[in-house]
């Protein structure tokens, strides 16, 4: 797992037509694709941005089967790409809720890893409510998968706002983050958060998002980003559908961490 690599994170405005969204998906997969990326990472909610809760639920689909879940396998193994399939509702066994899953295919269409949302997110103000626990229940197992590109960490949205998850799972060299962040949390928190963890694990950080304003509503901050490990922003967009493409620089983040070794520094793991 030397050899440097592109990424690509893919931003949306999704809508209530999981046809459509897919569709545009797609898209903006093929765009990656043809721009060099070998790992591609779709946002949050890329399939769906519902008018309510239930939305989602009625869209779920079991484990390994479902035309979400057919439909992004078709896509890596197309365009011979690792694909992060933002999130997919899957059926739960608590009636009237899912899970928030990642799911993460190799370019053969497999499913390399499996990712339940854990933290899940509760806001309120400024007008605004958010209860994620309302319609999801929360996953339990941390996911760090080794690639032959490179050792990837993933979260989801909220999770960025929880370092001891991330923090167990060091070192890696990579760590993905689908999100949906709203536009209120979005402009105060999204940046320093994710520079903060790039920084603390000496990793790359890779965030793909919705931003926009959707038909439900709902407005979205945006500002999907590669953000390298000296905590330096190497390629974002700010609003609006589009991909962010960067080269992931294995000799920097070996370099990082002989120059300040603080990995090793740790007293507590």
């Amino acid at each position: 797992m030397s050899k440097n690599f592109r990424v690509a994170a893919v931003q949306m405005v999704s809508g209530t037509d999981p046809q459509q969204n897919l569709q545009r998906a797609a898209e903006l997969v093929a765009e990656a694709a043809g721009q060099g990326a070998e790992l591609i990472v779709l946002p949050e909610y890329f399939c769906l941005m519902g008018r309510q809760d239930s939305d989602k639920v009625a869209i779920s689909e079991p484990y390994g089967n479902g035309p979400l879940q057919q439909a992004l396998a078709a896509l890596a193994r197309e365009h011979g790409v690792w694909l992060v399939g933002g999130t997919v509702p899957l059926v739960s066994q608590q009636p009237g809720k899912v899970l928030n899953t990642l799911l993460l295919f190799a370019p053969d269409g497999s499913v390399a890893g499996r990712y339940d949302k854990i933290h899940l997110f509760g806001f309120t103000g400024q007008g605004e409510r958010y209860c994620e626990s309302d319609s999801i229940v929360a996953g339990s197992e941390p996911l760090k998968i080794s690639t032959p590109l490179a050792d990837i960490a993933f979260g989801i949205c909220y999770d960025l706002r929880f370092p001891e998850l991330f923090r167990q799972m060091a070192p890696f060299d990579l760590l993905v983050l689908p999100a949906a962040f709203t536009a209120t949390t979005g402009a105060a928190h999204w940046e320093v958060l994710l520079r903060a963890r790039a920084i603390e694990n000496q990793c790359y950080v890779l965030a793909s998002a919705q931003g926009g304003m959707h038909e439900n509503g709902r407005s979205t901050h945006g500002q999907s980003i590669v953000i390298d490990p000296w905590g330096r922003i190497v390629a974002q967009l700010d609003k609006g559908e589009g991909v962010v493409l960067a080269d992931i620089d294995q000799e920097l983040i070996h370099s990082v961490r002989e120059r300040l070794p603080a990995l090793a520094h740790r007293v507590f793991s």
